[in-house]
């Protein structure tokens, strides 16, 4: 019987996790899938320290993204780095993404029987990156979960990388092969598919200080399209937490570290979203 609250880390299926259980662990615990941002935090451990969900009864697993933390390429994150000057999408963004929606199914198969979670109700935390994972699970039928919190969010790839391009003072150039990539990870054009499987209830997090055309538009996009979807269109909303940009720790952001105030807010918006959700 796993002791209440120990975390748990460890590899499944090529994943590196940490699990936190529930206070009071039984068949029927909820579960929320969590996956990590490329800037700070940018672990699986940092996340969990910044969004700890502490105010929330369910099981918490956190996913490390692929080409991060302990995956990250040979040269560390100067390579990293590197990589993705030389082509942002096909280097970067499309592998981490998609590779990390790939290996999810064996890596959730292994966690559920390594960790005895039941038949709970099943939520995603998803935030930049990790957020467009959250969705691309969502969207292509990996996981059928009641309800996500995106936070800072990649709704639309194509937005996202021309806003980075412009903090860096550089354009990306789009082709053929990195306009499909970003056709993939366009969830307003994808909002159908979601609300397809089972109309998981979605809250938006954005930062009043993030990128208004990278983030917080396809934000906004995202809410219209899923709530025109929706039968019920109150079960998706949007959040604008004041004074906040888009990371969510200081850096490095590979280790745990105390919460920022912003990230403070982020999970009071997130555990009571998801615990009403998952009741």
């Amino acid at each position: 019987m796993t002791t209440a609250l120990v975390p748990q880390s460890g590899v499944a299926a090529g994943v590196p996790f940490v699990a936190v259980p529930p206070a009071t662990p039984s068949p029927s615990a909820p579960v929320v899938v969590a996956w990590h941002m490329m800037d700070p935090p940018r672990t699986e451990a940092a996340f969990a320290a910044a969004l700890p969900l502490t105010a929330l009864d369910a099981w918490r697993v956190y996913l490390g993204l692929p080409m991060s933390g302990s995956r990250l390429p040979a040269g560390g994150f100067e390579a990293l780095m590197r990589l993705g000057y030389e082509d942002a999408v096909r280097n970067l963004h499309g592998p981490i993404v998609e590779q990390a929606a790939e290996e999810f199914p064996a890596a959730w198969s292994e966690l559920r029987a390594a960790l005895g979670l039941g038949d709970g109700p099943v939520g995603v935390l998803g935030a930049s990156t990790g957020a467009a994972v959250a969705q691309l699970v969502l969207a292509e039928g990996r996981l059928r979960a009641r309800a996500a919190v995106l936070v800072s969010p990649v709704v639309q790839l194509r937005a996202a990388v021309d806003a980075i391009a412009r903090r860096f003072g550089v354009s990306y150039p789009w082709s053929e092969p990195s306009l499909a990539v970003a056709e993939r990870v366009d969830f307003v054009a994808r909002a159908a598919e979601i609300a397809d499987h089972g109309e998981p209830a979605v809250l938006l997090v954005v930062g009043e200080n993030d990128d208004e055309a990278g983030f917080r538009e396809p934000a906004a996009r995202l809410r219209e399209a899923l709530s025109s979807r929706y039968t019920h269109p109150g079960r998706v909303d949007m959040i604008v937490v004041p004074g906040m940009g888009h990371a969510l720790a200081e850096e490095p952001g590979t280790e745990p570290a105390p919460q920022t105030p912003h990230a403070a807010a982020v999970d009071r918006y997130a555990a009571c979203w998801l615990r009403r959700q998952l009741a």
